[in-house]
């Protein structure tokens, strides 16, 4: 069985690939969650940054909202076949203490599908 790890390498960690990704990503929304997916096609892998405001709550709810996005990320890694960026912004709608994982990945797995196509029309169309 393989390792689900997230390194360092999958993260957004640079202001520059957040407003890019911003920028010049498509938006998909969900009922909690606004993603914005970027194809890179320089890279082999996808990358994921979160971006979660203190409108959510205080830090220790920010992190807790963090880390069930990291996790879905993490155990739904081999979904994502395309080189994209994806930064993940959750609505202020958002009730922190109802997420969980499964929330999450309810929401979020039709979303990283909806995105791939997106990206991959948009490449084919590029050609």
């Amino acid at each position: 069985m393989r390792h689900l790890t997230w390194p360092r390498q999958r993260r957004l960690l640079k202001r520059p690939e957040y407003v890019k990704c911003f920028d010049q990503g498509s938006k998909h929304f969900t009922r909690n969650f606004i993603l914005f997916g970027l194809l890179q096609p320089d890279r082999p892998s996808f990358k994921v940054g979160l971006t979660v405001s203190r409108k959510t709550g205080h830090a220790v709810t920010r992190n807790r909202v963090k880390r069930v996005l990291r996790e879905f990320f993490r155990l739904h890694q081999d979904k994502v076949d395309l080189p994209l960026d994806i930064v993940v912004v959750p609505k202020r709608n958002l009730d922190p203490k109802s997420l969980n994982l499964a929330l999450a990945t309810d929401e979020l797995l039709p979303a990283l599908k909806h995105l791939q196509r997106k990206a991959a029309e948009s490449s084919a169309e590029r050609t």
